[in-house]
């Protein structure tokens, strides 16, 4: 097995983990790395990986908060949590925007804009919002400190910005997520968590039919580097959630602001010289 080839896979691990939580766009980084450090790999395998390699970083989501996520507790005898119960009807509403994309129109937009121009764009884009909300918000309490607050009509709003992530590569999941909410008049520590549990359902619902396209036709060399990619995603997540809920308990999202500004248009500039 080629050791160059695990060294990729390793580096694309370790990218995916750390973008997938801070708001700077997982999907986005994944392709502009895919545009200079590629797998030896067919283009629908590539397509598969970067979307299922994010499984690893939904497990940790899932150890990390796995007393606020199953609703049943089972020391000293089966008790039913029922805050928890009770969040995850808002969970399902909040993904219904981007289920019905995922199933209906996935496989016609993506061709349209998975490119750099569509990542540079919103990089920027989204990227203004945060400092502009955050510059909004400054010195303003916010409104839902909790997530019994969330309502549904705020659940599937966010849920739509959730859908504008998942059209156009750059938004990025949690970053667009997180700025609907704090729009919202949610509070920082509640948006980052909410996006991190609405990322569960729609994570492994998009990561299952990227397999079921794909067929599991995997060679044994492409099953090792899948389960390495997710291997590595998920202790990296462990670590970036760590540290982002506890940076945004002292400062807000105006740094990534800046970096995604940056990025955005260092990307314009690699690839209008290419």
């Amino acid at each position: 097995m080629d050791i160059l080839e695990l060294l990729k896979v390793i580096f694309l691990g370790i990218v995916q983990g750390i973008t997938e939580w801070l708001p700077i766009s997982s999907t986005g980084h994944m392709i502009l790395v895919d545009e200079f450090l590629s797998l030896h790999a067919s283009e629908a395998f590539m397509e598969m990986f970067l979307v299922v390699i994010q499984f690893g970083s939904i497990l940790a989501v899932v150890v990390m908060y796995w007393n606020k996520l199953v609703p049943f507790s089972f020391k000293g005898g089966l008790a039913v949590k029922k805050d928890v119960l009770s969040m995850w009807p808002k969970i399902v509403v909040g993904c219904i925007p981007a289920g019905i994309y995922g199933i209906t129109l996935d496989d016609k937009l993506n061709p349209i804009f998975y490119n750099y121009l569509t990542v540079a764009i919103m990089l920027v884009l989204v990227g203004i919002l945060f400092i502009i909300i955050e510059n909004y918000n400054k010195g303003r309490p916010a409104a839902i400190t909790d997530i019994a607050g969330l309502t549904y009509r705020i659940v599937i709003l966010i849920g739509i910005f959730q859908l504008i992530a998942a059209v156009f590569p750059g938004t990025s999941r949690s970053g667009a997520t997180i700025v609907g909410a704090l729009m919202l008049g949610v509070s920082r520590t509640i948006a980052a968590e909410f996006t991190f549990f609405l990322a569960v359902p729609t994570m492994m619902g998009a990561s299952l039919m990227k397999l079921l396209k794909f067929g599991f036709d995997f060679s044994g060399e492409e099953l090792v580097w899948l389960l390495l990619g997710m291997a590595v995603a998920f202790v990296v997540s462990l670590a970036i959630i760590r540290f982002l809920m506890s940076y945004i308990r002292k400062h807000d999202f105006k740094v990534f602001g800046w970096y995604r500004i940056v990025l955005g248009l260092l990307v314009l500039v690699i690839f209008w010289l290419r």
